[in-house]
């Protein structure tokens, strides 16, 4: 009797994320420290931000700038390619992804369980956050549903991130440079709308602070929620910014999923 081989399906490539999944979260119990820093970060960055700058900064419309600020917490949080770029390293330099390729899995499972696993626990930390924001004054003025609605444009954004965090690991391939390079994604989210309005930035770096994804994502939550917003100076992300954060996820989806995927099936040379 003659045995057909199986190729892959979209179910089989879904049951292989989604253990793929439970591998990553079942892996964060040995690391208590690292669950201590990861759930520790939206604490420091609500108290330091909201009460050590909070009095120097004006927002427009002498709105509370703790409900400025809170939203784009969300949006920096969210944006956090950090974790995965240097996970991804780390597996690549020690070995863990060549010992996947071998496996009769599918490709796209691994990443796609790490993202998948990045959202989950990404979700806890935005909780923890909004319940730090609530608890210094951030408020959800426009009832739950748009609140729900904001929760889901972040926890999608972050799903979308994540796969530009792997995709440089792959690139790296190396923990410690991984961790040295880091320091430059940074500013990717300090220059944007997170921290203060636009308006006052040279020209040019406005156009690129408006333009930033996390802008978008920023000012979406602050409209869903009802927060106080800054002036969109004209720029078309900050003028619809629920259609452009919904655009820069499904972008950074249609771009990075098929680059980090190929990467990921290549052998290391």
């Amino acid at each position: 009797m003659t045995t057909i081989p199986m190729t892959p399906t979209r179910s089989r490539s879904a049951v292989d994320g989604a253990a793929a999944a439970v591998r990553v979260l079942w892996k964060l119990r040995h690391d208590p420290a690292g669950i201590v820093l990861t759930l520790a970060a939206p604490v420091v960055l609500v108290l330091v931000f909201g009460y050590i700058f909070g009095s120097a900064i004006a927002v427009p419309g002498s709105g509370d700038y703790r409900e400025f600020l809170v939203p784009g917490l969300f949006a920096t949080i969210a944006f956090n390619i950090i974790p995965s770029m240097i996970t991804m390293a780390r597996d690549s330099g020690r070995g863990v992804v060549d010992r996947f390729r071998s496996m009769p899995i599918s490709r796209v499972a691994v990443p796609f369980g790490q993202a998948a696993a990045t959202a989950v626990y990404g979700l806890l930390c935005l909780l923890l956050m909004a319940a730090c924001g609530l608890l210094v004054g951030w408020r959800i003025r426009n009832g739950i549903a748009p609140a729900l609605g904001a929760l889901g444009l972040l926890v999608a954004f972050q799903f979308a991130a994540t796969w530009i965090g792997m995709f440089l690991g792959l690139l790296i391939g190396k923990e410690e440079v991984a961790g040295q390079l880091s320091v430059l994604v940074l500013p990717v989210g300090m220059l944007s709308n997170v921290f203060v309005p636009t308006t006052g930035m040279p020209a040019w770096l406005r156009t690129i602070a408006d333009w930033n994804p996390v802008s978008a994502v920023a000012a979406a939550v602050r409209e869903l929620c009802g927060n106080p917003t800054a002036p969109t100076n004209g720029a078309w992300p900050l003028e619809h910014p629920v259609v452009a954060s919904l655009g820069w996820t499904a972008l950074l989806l249609a771009v990075f999923v098929p680059l980090c995927t190929a990467r990921y099936a290549r052998p290391r040379a």
